[in-house]
């Protein structure tokens, strides 16, 4: 049995990694933006051992969502799963100034990251449209260029990636993978969507969970259970620290080494 932390989880593929989490007799810690949302996680499903609250789009809370969440820890393993579209005709920014999309996808889970003990596996969701994101280290918040929600939040998830890849490199005796759980068929993933939500759970649960040696892999971008090759640019070491010194920048907390 495995204690674990998913991140997103009061409904669409955060809710199904807890539920089949918790059919295999896991213990899991939820995670819900705010306490309504958290008041109806529990009422969903009181199996959890335990639900901390924090939005994402604020630095401050979550800060506090990582004490939290480690004070109820400590944790086998921690999915972060929580993030945000890009179908946003306007550049917003959070109470902190950062640009929204990045801010929830990829600063969020850095901070978190930072900021809690080490689990024993680390997964962080990205997408397949990695493929289509560029680093702009330079620009990761779209200050300079033309606005395009798809190409934000594509950028964000080839960050996440990239974080992913970092992680692994610097430390060694975690088993850190990025995980592109298909198009599903969730409010994120929108009403044209093919595959189904437990299909999109269920890479993330066996990487977080399983002893398996296909499970047991480190630096690795998977999907449905297989290995697959990612965007050339989350492997640079370069743009990787770059990545880390900017995260550092924007969050105040470098990553421990």
């Amino acid at each position: 049995m495995s204690r674990i932390l998913v991140t997103g989880s009061s409904d669409g593929i955060g809710l199904e990694t807890a539920r089949q989490l918790l059919a295999a007799g896991h213990d899991v810690v939820g995670h819900a933006r705010n306490a309504e949302r958290a008041a109806e996680l529990r009422a969903a499903e009181p199996r959890l051992a335990d639900v901390v609250v924090g939005d994402l789009a604020s630095l401050a809370e979550t800060r506090a969502l990582a004490e939290a969440a480690t004070a109820a820890g400590p944790y086998d393993a921690v999915i972060h799963n929580a993030g945000i579209g890009g179908g946003v005709p306007e550049r917003t920014v959070t109470e902190d100034g950062l640009e929204r999309i990045l801010h929830v996808n990829t600063v969020a889970p850095y901070l978190l990251t930072a900021l809690m003990p080490r689990p024993g596996r680390l997964v962080y969701l990205t997408s397949g449209l990695e493929s289509q994101g560029r680093t702009h280290l330079d620009d990761l918040q779209f200050e300079a260029r033309p606005w395009d929600g798809m190409q934000a939040y594509s950028d964000s998830k080839l960050l996440d990636v990239t974080l992913a890849f970092a992680v692994a490199r610097l430390w060694p005796d975690v088993l850190v993978t990025a995980v592109d759980p298909g198009w599903i068929k969730t409010k994120l993933g929108g009403p044209d969507a093919w595959d189904e939500v437990d299909e999109g759970a269920a890479t993330q649960v066996w990487l977080a969970t399983s002893d398996d040696e296909g499970a047991r892999v480190t630096g690795e971008y998977v999907k449905r259970h297989e290995i697959q090759v990612a965007n050339p640019e989350a492997s640079d070491v370069e743009l990787q620290e770059g990545l880390l010194a900017r995260l550092a920048e924007l969050t105040g907390v470098e990553l421990p080494r």
